[in-house]
């Protein structure tokens, strides 16, 4: 029986959360970077897929955002990165899974739509699209099972999508299957972790219609626990809110750590050339006690970007570094 992703990580985890030391793999080949890009591990390489970035000017100057379907791997840490193909369209804002058997990308979107699709990268195979169209959605693996909670469905949406569905990639013949949704509000850019034969959910932002009928957001730090057998349970709210923050979060010696995350609290900061950035501050969820502390910092400020497990180091590729502005940035921390 093959072995599942969760059970492979706990093998290999035998660093303290407050140990990590961070350092940077080489840059993506991008001097702009990207936001919102798809990451994994396939065929025992790094991948970063997709994504966006501004190409004139900043956001608040009226630039243009572009989307970009460009799959970049780097096969070693100490090697350099390759463009090895590209996705079907350019796409972004959705989930990444890496399984044993490769990464998936799941739904994301692009200026005019959102999407459903979910394949395989680098392999000649779909799997059933989603419900629906979605973006900005959180995921994880736990027991070989997909999990996706919330997002939106298109990319004018005021309201975040109540969804939670799962997918059990042991089933020849499966299909998404729809849970009940978290009881918290229906959420954008939370973070999700699998642990303790559990789904976690973790902040994000809910969504309503503005005064000039844009979407405007709800900072949430509250906290969720999902087990398949018995469902929904509240856990201690946050101890700040956590936006965006690298997805899924890993865990580390039984605790599951929040990198980072937009605290909203520069949400309206001026002038926005000269924002400082996200947030450093590394949250740990300490699975046996039910607590929250600090286990330190990140030296980035990277939001709308992913964590992966490789090689036996986290990786956090890319990502936002500060409102509008893209990193090309890889860090990465052993955890042997």
């Amino acid at each position: 029986m093959r072995r599942t992703l969760l059970s492979f990580i706990s093998l290999t985890l035998t660093v303290s959360a407050a140990d990590l030391k961070w350092s940077q793999l080489p840059s993506l080949p991008d001097a702009r970077g990207f936001a919102g890009s798809f990451a994994g591990v396939s065929n025992g390489s790094l991948i970063v897929a997709g994504g966006t970035h501004f190409i004139d000017k900043m956001p608040w100057e009226g630039g243009t955002k572009l989307w970009y379907d460009t799959v970049y791997t780097l096969d070693k840490p100490d090697g350099q990165w390759r463009i090895i193909g590209k996705l079907t369209k350019p796409n972004g804002y959705g989930v990444s899974i890496t399984t044993p058997e490769g990464l998936i990308i799941i739904g994301g979107g692009n200026a005019t739509e959102h999407f459903s699709d979910v394949f395989w990268v680098g392999k000649d195979a779909k799997l059933p699209p989603l419900p629906k169209p979605c973006a900005f959605m959180s995921g994880c693996l736990l027991d070989d099972v997909i999990y996706i909670a919330g997002g939106i469905e298109t990319p004018t949406a005021t309201n975040a999508m109540n969804t939670f569905w799962s997918f059990d990639l042991k089933q020849p013949s499966a299909q998404w299957q729809e849970l009940p949704p978290c009881p918290g509000k229906p959420r954008i850019l939370a973070c999700m972790a699998a642990a303790d034969g559990a789904v976690h959910v973790f902040s994000g932002a809910a969504l309503h219609a503005g005064k000039d009928g844009k979407p405007e957001r709800e900072w949430l730090n509250d906290a969720w626990r999902f087990k398949p057998a018995s469902g929904w349970e509240k856990l201690p709210d946050m101890p700040r809110v956590a936006v965006a923050a690298p997805n899924p979060a890993p865990v580390i010696d039984s605790k599951i750590l929040i990198l980072g995350g937009d605290d909203s609290a520069l949400v309206n900061f001026e002038p926005k050339s000269k924002h400082p950035g996200f947030p450093r501050s590394i949250l740990a969820y300490d699975l046996k006690s039910q607590t929250w502390s600090r286990a330190g910092d990140v030296p980035f400020s990277l939001v709308t970007t992913n964590s992966v497990f490789w090689r036996d180091q986290i990786i956090v590729p890319g990502g936002e570094a500060r409102p509008g502005v893209r990193s090309p940035q890889v860090w990465s921390a052993p955890i042997k």
